[in-house]
């Protein structure tokens, strides 16, 4: 809730429901999901998050505000028995298309990768919002362990493909460039999409559900005007932060040196 550009987005409504509804909605079409546990902060703030998930029947860990490293392992520690693996999905994704996930975990889970995405490290070739990373539970524990620099602790997937020595990891190429669609919430006008691509499906009687990511890019593509809306912010802005941090460590352990 607590977002710096746009807070409170995950809850904001469309259609009578918010963002965090629709996204659970929509992964309710997985396959390959065994559990969802909605992995929140343990600020005030994000009471209204517990709350909506627990109405809807989803589980909920509270960890760690900054350091969502801690705060995805830990999640995956307090289930009953370690899952063999950890799929990491952003609530500013509400259009995640479930087949995606499924192809993502399923590359994984026949090979002897540790750590695979479709989205990391950049450039990618997929819609920015059809993020998706699968890392080992073991892998995420020895992440969780050697992991120092506030990138890697805010971001949760960046120490694998930056310390890709340590770990074995693939990112899956689109089939097709579609990096210039743009179906991820940080700004007011990103929201001001997905409001209106969630619309259009729902008066056309169409199940959210099952709408895949062609029909969202085909319905793009016929409407040319709005993806102008978003066409201003690029991917991996929300880096730029921890990368300061990561600079100003470094500063000061010179520093004191």
């Amino acid at each position: 809730m607590g977002s710096k550009r746009l807070p409170g987005k995950v809850l904001f409504p469309v259609q009578g429901k918010p963002l965090l509804g629709w996204m659970l909605d929509r992964l309710s079409g997985s396959n390959q999901i065994d559990q969802i546990i909605i992995a929140t902060s343990i600020e005030k703030s994000d009471d209204p998050i517990e709350k909506f998930a627990e109405s809807y029947g989803c589980e909920v860990y509270r960890g760690s505000h900054e350091d969502l490293l801690d705060r995805y392992y830990k999640t995956a520690k307090s289930l009953k028995c370690n899952p063999d693996l950890v799929v990491r999905l952003t609530a500013d994704c509400p259009l995640i298309d479930p087949l995606i996930i499924d192809k993502i975990i399923k590359s994984i889970k026949n090979s002897s990768l540790d750590f695979i995405s479709n989205s990391e490290p950049l450039p990618s070739t997929w819609p920015d919002g059809m993020d998706v990373s699968v890392m080992t539970y073991n892998a995420l524990k020895k992440a969780w362990k050697i992991a120092k620099k506030p990138s890697e602790r805010e971001h949760v997937t960046f120490i694998f493909w930056k310390e890709d020595s340590q770990f074995k990891c693939e990112r899956v190429e689109c089939p097709k460039d579609f990096s210039k669609y743009r179906l991820t919430v940080d700004y007011k006008e990103d929201f001001e999409l997905i409001e209106k691509i969630i619309s259009h499906f729902v008066i056309k009687k169409v199940d959210l559900k099952f709408v895949r990511m062609q029909q969202i890019l085909d319905y793009l593509d016929t409407n040319p005007s709005l993806l102008k809306i978003n066409n201003q912010y690029t991917r991996g802005e929300g880096w730029k932060d921890s990368f300061k941090k990561d600079k100003l460590i470094k500063l000061n352990h010179l520093s004191v040196h």
